[in-house]
């Protein structure tokens, strides 16, 4: 292949981290095990379905921004089967979207922790 071809081939990006696509570039499985292991949380799989979804849903809307309400719905509608929001909850006692996106990597939209008001979202 000539340098001329090598220029026009296409980049090709590895994930962050196997399994999840949409990872932030410095996050690991073990990044978020260690959080878990501080917040007293054991991760099973429907942890890490709640990690991949916020990662999936911040990597599609980051240019337009984060919205709060619709990463809620978004959450309960893709959990819905399993009991939505309030499932999450007995998930992530600190919160689907605040303590799933520590978990995750990711920076928590604002609003997502109020504790002025005791709510954790």
């Amino acid at each position: 292949m000539t340098s001329l071809q090598e220029a026009f081939q296409p980049i090709v990006r590895e994930p962050a981290a196997p399994g999840f696509p949409h990872a932030p570039p410095n996050w690991t499985r073990e990044t978020a095990e260690s959080i878990a292991q501080q917040e007293q949380l054991t991760l099973g799989d429907d942890h890490w379905a709640v990690v991949r979804a916020l990662q999936e849903f911040f990597a599609r809307h980051e240019d337009s921004g984060i919205n709060l309400r619709d990463l809620h719905d978004a959450l309960e509608e893709k959990f819905h089967y399993k009991g939505g929001i309030k499932y999450l909850y007995t998930l992530l006692p600190g919160g689907p979207v605040a303590q799933g996106c520590r978990l995750a990597g990711l920076e928590p939209p604002a609003g997502a922790v109020d504790l002025g008001f005791g709510s954790v979202s």
